[in-house]
């Protein structure tokens, strides 16, 4: 089949099946405001923010996307009320037990970055299980950054790399990005480690300490809509866009 003949038509926007992002991250922003417009408390956009996860979990794995990647919960998040942070952190479970079979019956495979050590117990055995549950699925990575900041994984990479500097298994002068790369909590995805595109939602335009290292040639979109807004049709909207972008990484493209 054809690159012209594998086209999804959505009003009018066009998705080349052929072209699209391997990996596509996403700040999934707005689910306070989204409930506060509908005088609703701030968890219900958080509970509406959780049915949009498995839409576009489903819709990017039909798409052919390889790692969906969505920024669920950062280092800095523990600011924010104790109520709604405990409520955060019951989500996974909820989300998982609800989920899993959908996962596995569309071969998504679940991975989890972030410092998971300091989430409640009840979160990390939701977070081990589904894991454990979708290790032999071989389609999509459905990557969650769960108690992510990539200021926090930058300075985990470096004091790995100086500790093995330490003990002699690595000289200073043979550090190179790869090594870098290497030692972020990224490197598990290889060789899809780093975001063709990166979303954020709600019309934020800001990456938030968001893989800092992993984004410096990935296309940026930012979208107007709150992520419980966020359909199947916003994703190929994103798409599209991202397809229509030159990537040229700091080079220039060649012309006739």
């Amino acid at each position: 089949m054809s690159s012209t003949d594998k086209k999804v038509d959505n009003q009018n926007i066009e998705v080349d099946l052929d072209h699209v992002p391997s990996h596509i991250a996403i700040i999934m922003d707005g689910n306070g405001r989204w409930a506060q417009k509908r005088h609703l408390p701030r968890v219900a956009g958080h509970k509406q923010g959780m049915n949009t996860v498995k839409t576009i979990t489903k819709a990017a794995s039909d798409l052919g996307v390889k790692v969906l990647t969505l920024y669920a919960f950062s280092t800095e998040n523990w600011k924010r009320p104790k109520a709604e942070v405990n409520y955060i952190m019951k989500l996974p479970v909820s989300f998982f037990n609800t989920f899993v079979p959908d996962l596995i019956k569309n071969n998504v495979r679940v991975n989890v970055m972030g410092y998971i050590e300091e989430l409640p117990e009840g979160t990390q055995k939701a977070v081990n299980q589904a894991i454990e549950d979708t290790k032999d699925c071989t389609g999509m990575v459905l990557n969650f950054a769960l108690n992510y900041g990539s200021q926090a994984e930058i300075t985990t990479a470096v004091k790995s790399i100086a500790n093995q500097v330490k003990m002699g298994n690595l000289e200073p002068e043979e550090v190179t990005p790869d090594t870098i790369s290497e030692n972020l909590m990224t490197h598990s995805l290889a060789p899809f480690e780093n975001p063709d595109v990166l979303v954020r939602t709600s019309g934020e335009e800001r990456l938030s300490n968001f893989l800092l290292w992993q984004v410096a040639y990935s296309e940026l979109v930012f979208v107007q809509t709150h992520w419980p807004d966020f359909t199947a049709d916003t994703l190929k909207e994103v798409i599209h866009t991202f397809q229509g972008r030159q990537r040229r990484f700091g080079g220039l493209k060649e012309t006739n």
